[in-house]
């Protein structure tokens, strides 16, 4: 889905007259969950499956928890990264096809199947908490530390593809970015709401800071959370002049490159971007254009890896 998000649903001091109006759209959102979570019957696999997805729609840290997953889990395991196959995300399989085996069919179901005809033993799906036919083994949710939960609502008044409540049926929730007094008080809720679950926090860092550190730049971006990219930079003091947004999964055109490539002559930078970004531009239009390279550390990485192969 390519868009800009709404600036209400991350408005946690109070609900905005927008979200009002839009609470009734949201009450068939909440009743379709309900109806998917308890009427329709889950398909159980003779494979090892871990399900990585988010409530929050967009720039959660999901696909990079997906990379660390697939790294570690192939050196004991046949594996393979379920994906379902939206144009949007193409991008996002660029990036893993770099490291992983990607399948990418139009469901998941027919991916499962592809990945069975592979003798595949472990199965790691990017997105997918919201398909109730697959009864996963694990369940992850992730959450942006600054975003949260928005304002709380699901969508349209809100940012949440379900209540916050579903909690209850996931097995461990990952805190992707710099912990702060609000993620510690998100993690006592959730807590509140389902007691059993695992609560972990990543952090992203960057792989080729050295080739970047002495330059600088215009950047830009068309992902979820923007701000992520930008607190980045800032801890990393990479020197930018500019921030260039576009909408989530956006797809570049060549006059929208040549545009900040013209910006950055002026301005006598480079252009740098996410990698994900990277890989959504076509490789005709590259030349020029850096991209920062990060991974997702898990602050907690045994106890994390232990209770996974506990429960697996």
């Amino acid at each position: 889905m390519k868009f800009n998000k709404p600036k209400f649903w991350d408005k946690k001091d109070h609900i905005s007259l927008f979200s009002i109006l839009l609470l009734p759209l949201s009450l068939i959102a909440i009743l379709k969950n309900y109806y998917e979570n308890n009427k329709i019957k889950k398909n159980f696999y003779d494979l090892k499956t871990i399900c990585v997805g988010n409530i929050y729609i967009g720039g959660t840290g999901k696909t990079p928890l997906v990379s660390n997953l697939a790294t570690y889990f192939k050196k004991r395991f046949r594996t393979f990264i379920i994906k379902k196959n939206y144009n949007s995300h193409l991008d996002e399989k660029k990036l893993l096809e770099k490291k992983h085996k990607v399948i990418f069919e139009k469901t998941r179901e027919l991916s499962i199947v592809k990945a069975e005809n592979e003798n595949a033993e472990m199965l790691i799906f990017d997105d997918g908490l919201q398909e109730k036919r697959i009864n996963y083994d694990l369940k992850i949710v992730c959450f942006n530390s600054l975003k949260l939960e928005g304002n709380g609502l699901v969508i349209p008044a809100g940012p949440l593809r379900e209540k916050l409540d579903s909690i209850k049926n996931y097995d461990i929730a990952v805190i992707n970015g710099d912990i702060n007094k609000k993620s510690k008080d998100f993690v006592n809720k959730i807590k509140n709401i389902n007691p059993n679950i695992k609560i972990f926090t990543g952090k992203y860092v960057p792989k080729n800071y050295s080739k970047l550190k002495k330059k600088k730049f215009i950047i830009f971006s068309g992902i979820g959370n923007p701000h992520t990219f930008l607190d980045t930079l800032k801890s990393l003091k990479i020197k930018f002049y500019g921030y260039e947004q576009f909408p989530d999964h956006y797809d570049y055109e060549e006059s929208d490159l040549q545009k900040l490539k013209n910006l950055a002559k002026i301005k006598n930078c480079e252009l740098l971007t996410t990698e994900k970004d990277y890989f959504r531009i076509k490789k005709s239009f590259r030349k020029n254009i850096n991209f920062l390279e990060v991974e997702l550390s898990i602050s907690q990485k045994k106890q994390f890896y232990k209770y996974l192969n506990e429960r697996l």
